[in-house]
């Protein structure tokens, strides 16, 4: 069996330091396709598939500790019959995490040890200013770096105008529009394209991420479907994957997103608004409420324009949904012990003014 150099795979030489006794003992591996309690792993020595270790599955505190597509994992190196048994998660360099889909309160692993992840919207009726906050601001949480990805730029009668609007709200991120009209419609895509590097598609369900990728493959290896009568991509995607590009690096796919809920994400918040917090730290109140203060920056970059009303909304919706998602557990637990308190508070005056009457 010919031996795969795992540097292709980003495995660099420094990136974790395993002792020559435990390198002796375990190969890493890097996780590319996971599906349920199953992985398919690659290896110094090859694919082969894979399930947790009874010792780390029991180690496990919350869905952070399961592996996820990207990740590198170590197995055991004379594990030849059968599934692999995972031993280890070993450090993430980037982790893209979501709140788990509906009314839970639970984290949930896209991908790890992303690069780039391009945000993709299409210009035929997708394009969302306020869902493109929202997902820069999970993927700037993620420690990967965003790019926002306008597609099917040939259906859109003023893609300049879209462009500049994606930009204006994503000041130090880059945008760029492609389309699939002809060979040189993805060019824009290739310089983050590098030896080594993982990059990562995420979106709404049929805003062209699978024909994307199957252009960056060389062949059609991943499912699309054409256009609904309404002008929108089909769902085609079910699951994650990582795939080597002939290019060089290496690609994930990530199934269309319904909902993508913040978790944790105050970096990304702080990031993807820095307009809007440098506003709220200059007002001449620390405490305001950025409502009727006298010195209040934002209620002044509201009424000048230079803060967008919309844009303002969005960033207190995110933020309160960040805080709930995070501690509403907690939150909703001190609210109901200070009802509690003041529910006491009203009993024992009423009970002191009848015994003064």
């Amino acid at each position: 069996m010919n031996r795969i150099d795992m540097t292709t795979y980003g495995l660099q030489k420094n990136s974790f330091s395993l002792s020559s006794e435990y390198q002796e003992l375990y190969q890493i591996g890097r996780v590319t396709v996971q599906e349920r309690n199953v992985y398919r792993l690659v290896t110094c020595k090859g694919e082969r598939l894979a399930e947790l270790s009874g010792r780390l599955r029991h180690s496990i505190q919350s869905p952070l500790g399961f592996p996820a597509v990207g990740d590198f994992v170590t197995v055991r190196a004379d594990d030849v019959d059968g599934h692999a048994l995972i031993q280890e998660v070993l450090p993430r360099k980037s982790l893209f995490v979501r709140k788990s889909a509906g009314t839970s309160r639970t984290e949930q692993v896209i991908a790890a040890n992303i690069d780039t992840v391009f945000i993709c919207m299409s210009l035929n009726g997708d394009f969302n200013l306020r869902r493109l906050e929202r997902y820069l601001a999970v993927v700037w949480s993620s420690g990967a770096r965003p790019v926002v990805m306008l597609t099917k730029a040939d259906l859109c009668a003023a893609p300049e105008s879209c462009i500049h609007e994606a930009a204006l709200l994503s000041a130090g991120t880059d945008v760029i529009a492609v389309s699939s009209l002809s060979e040189k419609g993805y060019e824009a895509v290739l310089p983050y394209i590098q030896p080594g590097k993982t990059v990562a598609f995420t979106g709404s369900s049929g805003v062209g991420k699978s024909t994307l990728i199957n252009h960056l493959l060389g062949e059609n290896r991943l499912l699309t479907n054409g256009l609904r009568n309404d002008d929108n991509g089909r769902h085609t995607t079910t699951r994650r994957a990582l795939f080597l590009l002939p290019q060089g690096g290496m690609v994930i796919d990530t199934p269309g997103m319904r909902e993508l809920g913040l978790w944790e994400a105050d970096d990304g918040l702080n990031r993807s608004f820095a307009d809007v917090e440098l506003l709220t730290a200059s007002c001449r109140f620390r405490n305001c409420t950025h409502t009727v203060e006298p010195g209040c920056a934002v209620q002044k970059a509201l009424s000048d324009g230079t803060l967008l009303p919309e844009r303002w909304v969005s960033y207190q919706k995110l933020t309160a949904e960040n805080r709930y998602a995070a501690n509403g557990d907690t939150y909703l637990q001190q609210k109901k012990q200070k009802f509690k308190v003041i529910a006491l508070d009203n009993k024992n005056t009423a009970k002191r003014k009848e015994h003064l009457s």
